[in-house]
């Protein structure tokens, strides 16, 4: 008989840039197969004495391993965003405990905004706005429509981005959890 594998499903992050500052949010659900076990999870962080802004999208353990070894990169790089990000990156991709880790993350500075995955990638997105996790292209598509058609602050579009994929993904909840960096 085949084991019963449980698959966990982790939750909506996004970044807004707009108007000088860079908002990132998420939800609070995690889910185990069918089952909400946790309504209120943090999944966002300030790191490298508040100048960055970091979130999760995958498994609780995995994005915790990499929020701690992000956050030594920063400070391995004098809280150089692109500089730390680059470093995780390639020691996430080649590391053979760190290549197991099944989770994506999103960066902010007060300049820049990054998706960093195991995979090697690091991205800035074109237009200041970056999604992940299951109800991330829910969101994500809700924040580029909200700017091009509104004068919401980036906290705002993030907020109902977040209300709009949490209406539509069942591995999404609407208890939100943003921060901010202003330039």
């Amino acid at each position: 008989m085949k084991a019963l594998k449980h698959e966990w499903h982790h939750t909506t992050v996004i970044a807004v840039r707009r108007g000088g500052t860079v908002a990132v949010g998420s939800d609070g659900q995690v889910t185990l197969g069918t089952t909400v076990m946790k309504h209120g999870a943090a999944k966002v962080r300030r790191l490298a004495d508040g100048r960055v802004l970091a979130g999760f999208a995958g498994s609780v353990a995995d994005a915790l391993a990499l929020f701690t070894r992000f956050e030594a990169k920063l400070d391995e790089h004098g809280h150089n965003l692109e500089r730390a990000a680059v470093e995780l990156a390639r020691e996430w991709r080649t590391d053979r405990a760190l290549r197991h880790l099944e989770a994506l993350l999103i960066a902010a500075d007060r300049s820049t905004t990054l998706l960093v995955s195991g995979t090697g990638e690091v991205l800035a997105p074109d237009d200041d706005v970056v999604g992940v996790g299951s109800g991330g292209s829910y969101a994500l598509a809700a924040a580029r429509a909200l700017i091009a058609h509104t004068e919401l602050t980036a906290r705002q579009i993030v907020e109902e981005s977040l209300r709009i994929a949490a209406a539509i993904d069942i591995y999404t909840n609407d208890r939100i959890t943003v921060l901010e960096l202003t330039s």
